[in-house]
């Protein structure tokens, strides 16, 4: 083969031999090599481009089709990786075989909306087990924009930016996205609260994240009571073992109260009223669980009760409310659900703990179901609880304790006793631990029952949002696999 010269167009490369000279035969060869090109180019690029079409017209059918489902094929990553790190193993697992997925669950509370991030692994044929979890919160709580929907969704935004910088982007598509609002938006009437989610859901549907038809709801008290069972049950392996002890759980929120563990004796499940077992399915298992949310004897709910104000409304003619709860000398205003009050001590002969323990005993009288079995269970308490016990040193402030249900009774003595003579820069503590005293007790808990009071376990927040998220995604592994 004689050497070769290069020849450029700007639309292709040919290569011609060098002969010694340029004659007519050379001109004629270049002539029909270049014709022949162009006649295969104006056939080769129609075609390309109509199989180009088919190609994606395919893959856009193909992605619109298996949307839904994308959960249960995650993209790979490997577990305890740093955030977007990938290992080649096939999808939905990491290199030693460990299945990885993603949760969003928003909690859209009274005071406040947070967001929980979670990241689980799964061994082969075991159960999950959480590897992350991020957590953010934004006040106020959405309630508070009943009169101004629009503004609702800055927060819900910004709360989902903290979602995509902690999944990496090829999971997005496959991580569910639920929200649930609890006592504040449950205490607004039906169709502020409905539009107040419409807007959310707007905001989840234009988000890249799993969102299905039921993303966005208000939960019922026994779902917030349940779920923050599976929580604190997760957390503590006793999901793992199958007929191994259960922890009972309290939850002590703003508008709200829980109370659920899981019955051992016949009589609890006899005796207990209508509405207060629940039946729930996890792993493959199903649990009877004694299970009940109050709704008005959440923290701020109960000080409202107790001052003797109505939910929702403004004192009559702005009257002040008074309380033998509070200072004798104390007079100020109190902000609930976006009214404000004024508020008041009164002068007294009797002790302020005596006289603030018979008006809370009114407040909770014939309110609250007393059972036997949990003088028996060990619990867990949280939320408000901690906060009060921490507040008045009962426990850490940062690592929690155990305590007993009377410790709360004599911080309350002693907080009153002190509130008498010098007014404190937290007004309502007599109030507050004085209620919560009382509270436990008319659940039926001996002044001596031990309680653990916890924020995290293992560094995980200990909210209802990890249980609903996880009982969620259970219920999608169902949905795939009615069978088992």
């Amino acid at each position: 083969m004689k050497k070769g010269i290069r020849y450029e167009t700007s639309r292709k490369t040919n290569y011609i031999f060098q002969q010694p000279q340029h004659g007519p035969w050379q001109t004629r060869m270049r002539k029909i090599s270049n014709h022949g090109s162009l006649r295969v180019a104006k056939v080769a690029y129609p075609l390309g481009l109509c199989v180009g079409v088919f190609i994606y017209v395919a893959y856009i059918k193909w992605h619109r089709a298996t949307a839904t489902q994308a959960f249960f094929s995650i993209t790979r990553a490997a577990p305890g990786a740093r955030w977007g790190q990938q290992a080649h193993s096939p999808l939905g697992t990491a290199a030693d075989g460990h299945e990885v997925f993603y949760g969003i669950m928003f909690d859209a509370g009274s005071t406040g909306t947070r967001v929980h991030v979670f990241q689980f692994t799964r061994p082969p044929r075991e159960t999950p087990t959480l590897t992350h979890e991020t957590f953010k919160a934004l006040k106020p709580g959405l309630s508070a924009y009943a009169d101004d929907v629009e503004k609702s969704a800055q927060g819900i935004r910004e709360l989902l930016d903290v979602a995509k910088q902690d999944i990496p982007f090829d999971f997005w598509k496959a991580t569910p996205l639920v929200l649930k609002a609890t006592a504040g938006l449950r205490l607004l009437p039906g169709e502020k609260a409905q539009k107040l989610l419409q807007k959310v859901k707007e905001v989840f549907k234009a988000s890249p994240f799993l969102v299905g038809d039921d993303c966005v709801s208000i939960m019922n008290g026994t779902d917030e009571g349940v779920s923050a069972w599976i929580t604190i049950n997760f957390l503590t392996g006793s999901l793992k073992t199958p007929g191994g002890s259960s922890v009972g759980m309290l939850d002590l929120g703003g508008g709200s109260t829980q109370i659920a563990f899981l019955p051992r004796v016949e009589g609890t499940l006899q005796a207990s009223p209508p509405g207060y077992l629940t039946a729930l399915r996890m792993f493959n298992r199903t649990y009877k669980l004694y299970s009940y949310s109050y709704l008005g004897l959440g923290l701020m709910s109960a000080r409202l009760a107790i001052l003797g104000g109505v939910e929702g409304q403004p004192a009559k003619d702005g009257k002040e409310l008074v309380s033998p709860c509070l200072s004798p000398s104390f007079k100020g205003e109190w902000e609930h659900a976006e009214v404000t009050y004024r508020v008041s001590g009164q002068k007294a002969a009797a002790s302020l703990h005596e006289l603030c323990a018979a008006r809370v005993s009114e407040v909770l009288q014939n309110r609250v179901h007393r059972t036997e079995e949990v003088k028996h269970v060990d619990f867990y308490a949280f939320s408000y609880y901690y906060d009060l016990a921490a507040g008045v040193g009962l426990i850490d402030a940062e690592k929690g304790g155990s305590l007993v249900v009377g410790d709360f009774e004599i911080a309350a003595k002693y907080v009153c006793r002190t509130l008498e003579t010098q007014p404190q820069s937290s007004p309502f503590s007599c109030m507050d631990l004085t209620y919560v005293s009382l509270l436990l007790q008319e659940f039926g808990f001996p002044r001596s029952k031990v309680l653990k009071l916890t924020r995290k376990i293992d560094n995980v927040e200990t909210s209802w949002a990890l249980g609903a998220i996880f009982h969620y995604i259970d219920s999608l592994n169902r949905q795939k696999s009615p069978a088992s």
